[in-house]
């Protein structure tokens, strides 16, 4: 028999968005319950083992004060915890990993013990409650508003039925939308819809998404030898070459997304770009000499992109195949690695690599939850596209102003091989702001998208998706839910109301989110 919870906020999904929420839904006072699907929360920080991909000025401005205080945290407990070298510890940006894609790689772990230590307070007065390793199964809706959902412990089979004023949908894959019969779109739109430049000429294509990746962690032990068993689509995956690329998969090479043409990594700094260092987290010359046997990096490489079929809208035995198929290839790229990778001293493959289970969690050695690039997004009052933050589409207009700013943010439009046409698309963007009319569903009253699920486009997706920003639209959906019930209005009643635009921007500003990117010279940062 299925048992009864309720709560002023239910927030289904606990990635960066969905924390974000509930610590702003806590502050103002605010009963959240928060349900998870894996062990961990925190989404792509921790289940997905992604580190943070952010913008150039993250130091210093573009982004809110509790990612900022999550950062900071992340520096504080390795300072801390951990053995560092002097220097290490008096560094002020302090990147455990050194990498050179994030400026604060760190370990899953990590990302997790700091979450639920910023989340602890209200956890402890009750006012948030985490379900973990609990799915959405169904919901129940009164004509534009969500009255409750059912959610099931994937363990014991228990069921609870989540009753609440507002429901917040952080989902990785916006798994809501279709069980509330919230509005939403998929995939790729066309050129005649948005008007976007890089659009897709023709018919839109809904299952054309962004490509998923299982990552996995490994550490390097030179003269050690950690080959794991063969996976059983080896042969497929050694064998795989694309139509679109002038390689083989599992190779050296990867498409530029700028170009489009091959472009060469390796292993180890030296000839060519190093993979090895892309996404390392743990650089042991930061620590005390021997704390470490090797260097330990996170594998989420264009090699185990996986772009054979889309997990969404798709039946469950067709989300079953491309889930084990995505798996499948990350083994498969170890496995190479290990055995057949050719090496710039002219030897074959690194058996050295060691997968670290520990780091992740998991008994296969893979990330808890694929890093999902591209989720359902909701038909909103207002939609980002294209033409409101690409460098070519605004010219030297910069910046487009959003008077119902909510937030910043910046990235290129950085679109990974999608599963039907296999584009690809990196497209130089100006800083932006967040508009609340992204986070207001055209009908629905009580849900709200709390993470990469807004009213974006296929396009702008590919930088609404990153840490900080799906950190940001979480905190102000949580706010925004908050808000709404201190005040007994609708969310689109505060966008569509000037004196209650206004307060609530003003919340925000006072909660420490930025709604504008500072001025140099008197013109916006580029």
């Amino acid at each position: 028999m299925a048992q009864e919870k309720d709560a002023d906020i239910i927030i289904i999904g606990s990635g960066i968005g969905g924390c974000a929420a509930a610590l702003a839904a806590a502050q103002m006072g605010k009963k959240v319950i928060m349900t998870e699907e894996t062990d961990w929360i925190g989404g792509q920080l921790t289940s997905q083992a992604v580190p943070p991909d952010e913008h150039k000025w993250i130091e210093y401005f573009g982004c809110t004060t509790t990612y900022r205080k999550f950062r900071n945290r992340v520096r504080e407990y390795y300072r801390r915890h951990y053995p560092l070298t002097e220097a290490a510890r008096k560094d002020e940006v302090f990147n455990p990993g050194n990498a050179w894609v994030s400026r604060i790689a760190h370990e899953p772990r990590v990302a997790l013990a700091v979450l639920y230590d910023m989340l602890a307070p209200y956890i402890s007065n009750a006012q948030i409650t985490i379900m973990l390793n609990y799915c959405l199964t169904r919901a129940e809706v009164e004509g534009d508003t969500v009255k409750s959902v059912h959610v099931q412990n994937q363990k014991n089979k228990e069921i609870f039925i989540l009753s609440g004023k507002y429901f917040l949908d952080a989902t990785e894959c916006g798994d809501m939308l279709p069980m509330t019969g919230t509005e939403y779109v998929t995939g790729a739109e066309a050129k005649s819809e948005t008007g976007e430049p890089h659009a897709l000429d023709g018919a839109p294509i809904p299952l054309d998404m962004q490509s998923i990746t299982h990552c996995f962690i490994v550490d390097y032990i030179e003269g050690g030898n950690f080959t794991i068993e063969k996976p059983k689509q080896y042969d497929f995956w050694k064998n795989y070459h694309a139509d679109f690329m002038s390689h083989k998969l599992l190779s050296w090479y990867g498409v530029d997304g700028v170009t489009g043409q091959s472009k060469k990594f390796g292993m180890f700094p030296g000839k060519h770009i190093s993979l090895w260092d892309y996404r390392r987290i743990i650089d042991r010359n930061h620590f005390q000499p021997n704390r470490y046997e090797g260097d330990i990096s996170i594998i989420n490489w264009p090699q185990n992109d996986y772009w054979l079929g889309p997990i969404i809208d798709v039946s469950h035995e067709e989300k079953i195949k491309h889930l084990e198929g995505a798996k499948q290839l990350s083994l498969s790229l170890l496995y190479w690695l290990q055995t057949e990778a050719p090496r710039d001293d002219g030897g074959i493959g690194y058996p050295g690599l060691r997968l670290r289970k520990d780091m992740v969690g998991t008994e296969d050695g893979l990330a808890m939850h694929p890093y999902i690039r591209e989720s359902r997004r909701i038909k909103a009052e207002f939609t980002v596209l294209e033409q409101h933050i690409s460098v070519e589409s605004r010219g030297d207009k910069g910046i487009t102003i959003f008077p119902d700013s909510i937030g910043v943010g910046w990235y290129y439009i950085d679109l990974h091989p999608t599963v039907v046409t296999n584009t690809t698309c990196y497209v130089p963007s100006y800083p932006f702001q967040i508009p609340l009319g992204s986070l207001i569903p055209i009908r629905m009253n009580n849900l709200l998208p709390a993470c990469k699920n807004i009213g974006a486009t296929h396009l702008t997706n590919g930088c609404f998706r990153l840490h900080p920003v799906e950190w940001n639209i979480g905190e102000s959906a949580g706010y925004l839910a908050a808000y709404s019930i201190e005040k007994g209005i609708l969310p689109r009643d505060v966008r569509n109301n000037e004196e209650l635009l206004s307060e609530f921007q003003q919340l925000l500003v006072r909660q420490g989110i930025e709604l504008d990117w500072p001025r140099i010279d008197g013109a916006h940062v580029k």
